[in-house]
């Protein structure tokens, strides 16, 4: 990570502001693995996310971030010393991707959103299987979390955070074995892709799971 020094004091920084601005409550963080290469995969509710996720773990865990917002001076800083790297919503980025493989061959903690984006209503959104793939590629287990209040707290409408309690829950590791059948994959991933949104928003209050048509999208 680029400048531990940022990192450490940014990391007690936000720890209080977590604390006694949002109230925040963690469920179940011991669950996520510290010996080996791990995809932590949470609900996407606000920018701050890998924030709140990633303050418990004790092992540094990298992100994808929207590439727009790390050209900004302190924030771009900032979020670099937490891990992020940048990945672009426009187009498909290989770097990222690249980034990402080699994050989790070296046997380190990533962050990934299976939903891609922010929700834009608070409700979860469609799970795409990219990171089933990912985990498959690298034999990494996948911890999904689940974030609470987030949406309340920063939603897309808002320019500045609410004070509102957040709850974030790691489940239970998902350890994955490939189907025998190569032609069973694309089927396969569709499959865990469905679980693993169904765990995430097992621990949701109803208005905040899926509409109708926002189930898990195809391979």
């Amino acid at each position: 990570m680029e400048k531990q020094w940022l990192f450490t004091i940014s990391r007690i920084l936000a720890y209080l502001i977590c604390r006694f601005y949002f109230r925040i409550e963690y469920v179940g963080a011991d669950r996520v693995p510290t010996d080996r290469p791990v995809i932590v995969a949470p609900n996407h509710v606000s920018y701050l996310d890998p924030v709140w996720v990633s303050l418990p773990i004790k092992r540094p865990l990298r992100y994808m971030a929207w590439d727009q917002m790390m050209r900004l001076p302190l924030l771009g800083s900032l979020m670099r010393a937490y891990g992020a790297f940048p990945v672009s919503l426009e187009k498909g980025d290989r770097t990222a991707l690249r980034l990402s493989l080699e994050q989790l061959r070296r046997g380190g903690g990533l962050v990934l959103f299976p939903e891609g984006a922010r929700t834009r209503d608070g409700h979860l959104k469609s799970f795409k299987p990219g990171v089933i793939r990912l985990a498959l590629d690298t034999n990494a287990p996948i911890v999904p979390v689940t974030i609470i209040g987030g949406y309340e707290a920063y939603a897309p409408r808002y320019w500045f955070p609410r004070p509102y309690k957040l709850k974030v829950i790691y489940h239970d590791p998902i350890e994955l074995r490939p189907p025998s059948e190569h032609a069973e994959m694309k089927r396969y991933m569709q499959e865990q892709s469905v679980r693993l949104q169904k765990i995430v928003a097992s621990a949701l209050p109803v208005e905040a799971w899926p509409l109708q048509g926002q189930q898990v999208i195809g391979a």
